[in-house]
């Protein structure tokens, strides 16, 4: 397990990261979400030794990081880590004996990735020539070619069309279940929610909500209403009931709202079509945890 513990980090005046804290298991994905700016990345430069904190410590499984324990790790940072000349196949096989691996098994690794990420066809043309795209399921690769026993990904499915992203999240849950911990950054919300089962919300350095995903939306004191009158998005007129604006016919709620006087007030208004109420999305408990 991955425990990043009250790590802190200033760059003059700017406070990037301030007390932050969240682990990620083995065996789960985690989603490090938070706002441009907010740490994210900052934290995962820390992970890495890339940058270091101003106090805090990083461990994994109950000891402090070691160089040893990262090279296992793999990291794909939201910048290019590629080197543009060198062609597909070689740069995968030199990243995976750089991390350990022998020629045979290097080459074999290397093989294997492309074939995932759709690659063994522009095996032998140089970084430089693949589209945006194809560039990012390399980078992916690289990351994976090693077999590493945690994953950290910064914005992983930027720039990636509905197939690449397909196969990117199969490839994620896939490795999770071998017993990687898998953390990454996304501000596709959507993405986060179908496969992370744990997530973190750093805002202003501080972690704001962490936790398992499905207990956070159950405890949550907000709930989703979704009503359609007459074929419309429809919201009720009570503020009190009301914690957020209206978006497409849905808005957020108190668990504790009447529900009876709702409808009915949604009855008077027309022929109600939809009336649902049901726990609040990531987006809404993202949204909550970020603007309190």
């Amino acid at each position: 397990m991955l425990a990043v513990q009250n790590v802190s980090k200033r760059y003059g005046d700017v406070v990037a990261l301030d007390g932050a804290t969240f682990e990620v298991e083995r065996a789960r994905i985690l989603g490090f979400l938070g706002p441009n700016g907010a740490g994210k990345t900052t934290a995962m430069r820390c992970i890495f030794g890339l940058t270091e904190p101003d106090s805090g410590s990083i461990e994994w499984d109950a000891r402090p990081v070691r160089s040893r324990d990262r090279v296992r790790f793999g990291y794909m940072p939201e910048e290019r880590g590629l080197y543009p000349k060198m062609r597909v196949r070689e740069q995968l096989t030199y990243f995976a004996r750089l991390s350990g691996a022998n020629g045979c098994d290097a080459e074999s690794a290397a093989d294997l990735w492309l074939g995932r990420f759709g690659l063994a066809g522009r095996s032998r043309a140089k970084v430089e020539e693949l589209s945006h795209g194809n560039q990012q399921r390399l980078q992916l690769a690289v990351t994976l070619v090693h077999d590493p026993v945690l994953l950290v990904l910064d914005e992983p499915f930027a720039g990636l069309d509905p197939l690449g992203i397909d196969a990117l999240s199969l490839v994620l849950r896939e490795v999770a279940d071998r017993g990687v911990a898998v953390v990454f950054s996304s501000h596709q919300l959507d993405l986060v929610e179908d496969l992370c089962q744990d997530v973190a919300v750093i805002d202003r350095g501080k972690i704001v909500l962490a936790g398992d995903l499905g207990e956070l939306r159950s405890r949550a004191r907000s709930r989703r209403l979704d009503i359609m009158v007459d074929g419309t998005p429809w919201a009720p007129t009570e503020t009190r009931a009301v914690s957020a604006a209206a978006d497409g016919g849905r808005c957020v709620v108190d668990r504790d709202v009447d529900l009876t006087r709702l409808l009915a007030e949604a009855q008077n208004a027309g022929r109600v079509d939809r009336f649902s109420f049901g726990l609040p999305s990531l987006s809404d408990l993202f949204r909550e945890a970020v603007t309190r």
